[in-house]
């Protein structure tokens, strides 16, 4: 009998609270003095179109119009769902509901706090040795033949000097 065993990957929790605003004061200020320029320019960031929440201006008075009353900002809570879904954080929608209808100007800076610390790239630099020559001391030598009973004439024959590759290391040391 044999037992397996599946782990499901653990989810993350948001990087930051939804009251973390000041964690990031350039966007909090940014939100607050003109959100729909920061909402434009977040999603644009998480890689969506800039003009998206534009909708969640002119789409609940559309709607209103049409005797269709809107109580969710419709792209706000589907980029917090896509925020969650793309970096695998915990929640549920309702969660996502009530902090996009109880406030979205925090709800959208913590999106935009999560995507920046998503995006932070890690650079990884590996060295690798430089190789370069390093002379040994070589001797040259000839070897001569003698002419005997039973020996063969042999040219003589001379050894090249070698060359032995090796990393440089901080201090140089030469062979003789």
């Amino acid at each position: 009998m044999t037992t397996v065993v599946m782990q499901m990957p653990q989810k993350s929790g948001w990087n930051s609270g939804i009251c973390d605003c000041c964690q990031d004061l350039n966007s909090c200020c940014y939100g607050f003095w003109c959100f729909p320029c920061f909402t434009c320019t977040t999603t644009g960031e998480f890689g969506e179109s800039t003009c998206l929440p534009l909708l969640d201006i002119f789409g609940p008075g559309i709607m209103a119009a049409f005797g269709v009353p809107v109580c969710v900002p419709p792209v706000s809570l589907g980029m917090r769902v896509a925020v969650r879904h793309k970096y695998d954080i915990g929640g549920s929608i309702c969660e996502d509901i009530m902090v996009t209808c109880c406030c979205i100007w925090c709800s959208w800076c913590q999106m935009s706090r999560e995507i920046k610390a998503r995006k932070q790239t890690v650079t990884i630099l590996t060295t690798h040795p430089v190789i370069q020559p390093f002379p040994m001391a070589t001797t040259t030598q000839v070897i001569s033949t003698q002419q005997s009973v039973g020996v063969i004439d042999v040219a003589p024959v001379a050894f090249a000097p070698a060359v032995q590759m090796a990393a440089i290391p901080s201090v140089t040391t030469f062979v003789k």
